[in-house]
């Protein structure tokens, strides 16, 4: 007996690899997101000189934290069958079947932006951040938080790819 989580419209079930990726997505952004909920939360995480956070820099924090690990979890749709067909309780649209380019553009998109952001800042992130930290060890806990994040483009892409392959390769 086959679970709905696994079954797709069309019958055919992703490869179990890009299944592990997918759920891997918000697994590695999770780090950064929750280093900058303990900022934006008053923790001192070794930073100096700090003026504490106005209640619009921590609004912008908490949202790019809650943002970003949203974007991350819509990974999933492309390994779940509500990447194939809008779940019936959503107005409007509830029943309907996903056009596979309204699911592949923006993936793709979202994985070569990516990859072209951390091409651009993370060597510069890796050296100096900017700021100066009380001890090395609380740059070494940002860089850590971090690193993981480099994966999202790539587990992306290759999620994309295997979604590609699927949805619209016979």
């Amino acid at each position: 007996m086959t679970s709905s989580l696994s079954t797709v419209r069309d019958g055919r079930r992703p490869p179990r690899w890009a299944v592990l990726a997918a759920h891997a997505v918000p697994l590695v952004t999770l780090p950064s997101g929750v280093w900058r909920l303990f900022l934006a939360a008053g923790a001192d995480l070794g930073l100096r000189p700090r003026d504490p956070f106005g209640p619009g820099e921590i609004v912008y924090i908490v949202s790019l934290s809650l943002v970003s690990e949203g974007l991350a979890l819509l990974t999933l749709g492309l390994v779940r069958p509500w990447g194939e067909r809008v779940s019936r309780w959503v107005p409007v649209l509830g029943g309907r079947r996903v056009a596979p380019y309204a699911a592949i553009k923006p993936a793709a998109a979202g994985a070569l932006a990516l990859a072209a952001i951390w091409a651009y800042t993370f060597p510069t992130f890796l050296r100096s951040t900017g700021v100066t930290f009380t001890a090395p060890g609380w740059h070494a806990l940002l860089v850590a938080c971090y690193v993981p994040v480099l994966l999202w483009a790539p587990l992306l892409g290759a999620v994309t790819w295997a979604y590609w392959r699927r949805r619209c390769r016979d």
